[in-house]
């Protein structure tokens, strides 16, 4: 079962890097081996939506992270392996009967793989692999392929001893053709312990906490000291949500940080269904059945729809999917930026009290509409939150630290005249005069 989501929420949160910027799996991905990081990508791509099995992953990389354990498995070894088996590969579609590799690639590839196959065996025998419970099932099913009959003669190879050319001929068929799916399968149970090992290494120089997912459908949200893990100096905040309190209609002046405390959250809530560790000192949540956002919506030129029609076909979408029954985790910021205040003002209103109605998902709105406070404070279910803005003379300053009721902070004037842009323009306009005086008519004129 994996988390509903779509391609606006992942660029919302930056899941994925672009050329000029990482994303939420750069900052994850410290794998050892190409095959690890393909995996971590289909995590990232597919978070979970069941509460047993985010909790066990959640487990298995706490545990890791507690035991301070390094992959235990050296780098090049995988190179020579898939490079030796993608071969195989290449040969068939050459349909040749003729390797393409050298005889010394075909022996490194062996051996490489004689090293692997006996090191995951050391690997699942230590005494603190074995008392794990969270990771019995991938360590049984490691055990089980290594007890293959096709295993034993690698098990009893000895590591220094130079192969001969008919052993290695011999593993050769066995590795690449006769077992091939039995190496894949094993292959692969490395790669997500490499996925596994090096998230934890995230954890514990981040300081990154595991988060404890809830029943689905229960509607709680409980984060303490939550930030976004990307900030190089970041201001943590708590936020709590449950059934009796599902909408959290936020206010604040602009750059006072509405944006980025909903990625935080928002980011929170997606990792922890990945299963892995979040930044936030504690967090609890309800497991859910999707997340959709709504923080950068671009304008839909490819059907000729302006903004504020985008963010009708947004608003739609959700719909549809709450109609359904869903549990989700709704965020839109700002919404209704692309029309006049008065529409603005009554669509998110009414929107907002729809949203309140859906007991078995969460909601957090922001707005600069203040005045849609006076109505959706009559619902019991809606909550009101800002992020202040103090004064310090003509300059303003932000706490970044969340508060609760409603703003009516706005400095948008302020700060336009603090940056001087109307004096700039006046005295543009005065420097454009004094120009053209003393020009001949003729020149001034453009004649």
């Amino acid at each position: 079962m994996y988390l509903l989501t779509d391609e606006q929420t992942i660029e919302d949160l930056r899941i994925f890097g672009k050329r000029d910027s990482q994303g939420l799996f750069d900052l994850y991905n410290h794998s050892h081996t190409r095959g690890a990081e393909a995996v971590l990508k289909e995590m990232f791509t597919k978070p979970l939506s069941d509460q047993q099995e985010i909790n066990r992953r959640s487990d298995i990389i706490k545990n890791f992270a507690a035991m301070n354990m390094r992959f235990p498995f050296e780098g090049a070894l995988f190179d020579m392996a898939e490079k030796y088996l993608i071969a195989a590969d290449e040969q068939k579609k050459q349909g040749t009967q003729h390797s393409v590799l050298s005889e010394k690639e075909i022996s490194n590839g062996v051996t490489a793989l004689i090293t692997l196959v006996q090191q995951i065996k050391s690997f699942i025998d230590t005494r603190e692999v074995i008392a794990m419970k969270s990771w019995s099932k991938e360590r049984e099913a490691t055990a089980s392929l290594l007890l293959d009959p096709a295993f034993e003669p690698v098990m009893r190879e000895q590591g220094k001893a130079k192969l001969s050319y008919a052993a290695i001929t011999a593993y050769d068929l066995l590795f690449r053709h006769r077992e091939r799916n039995k190496i894949e399968q094993l292959l692969a149970q490395i790669y997500q312990l490499d996925v596994y090992l090096s998230v934890a290494r995230v954890a514990q120089e981040r300081k990154f906490v595991f988060p404890k997912a809830l029943e689905k459908g229960t509607s709680i949200l409980r984060l303490k000291g939550v930030y976004h893990p990307e900030l190089a100096k970041p201001v943590s905040n708590n936020f709590t949500m449950d059934a009796a309190n599902n909408v959290v209609f936020l206010t604040g002046a602009n750059m006072a940080g509405k944006s980025t405390f909903l990625r935080s959250v928002s980011t929170a809530v997606y990792v922890a269904h990945i299963g892995f560790p979040v930044a936030a000192e504690e967090m609890e949540f309800s497991v859910l059945d999707g997340i959709y956002t709504t923080i950068n919506l671009p304008d839909n030129l490819g059907i000729g729809a302006s903004h504020f029609y985008a963010e009708v076909l947004r608003v739609k979408k959700v719909a549809s999917e709450l109609q359904a029954n869903k549990s989700l985790f709704i965020i839109f910021d700002e919404m209704f930026r692309g029309t006049n205040v008065k529409d603005a003002h009554e669509a998110t209103v009414e929107i907002t009290i729809a949203f309140a109605a859906k007991r078995n998902s969460m909601f957090i709105i922001s707005s600069h509409i203040v005045e849609a406070g006076e109505r959706l404070q009559q619902i019991p279910s809606i909550g009101f939150q800002y992020l202040p803005t103090r004064m310090n003379g003509n300059i303003p300053e932000y706490t970044y630290t969340l508060e609760r009721g409603i703003t009516a902070d706005r400095h948008g004037m302020i700060i336009i005249r603090n940056e001087g842009i109307l004096e700039t323009l006046k005295d543009g306009r005065k420097r454009a005069v004094k120009k053209i005086v003393g020009v001949p008519q003729s020149l001034a004129s453009g004649e």
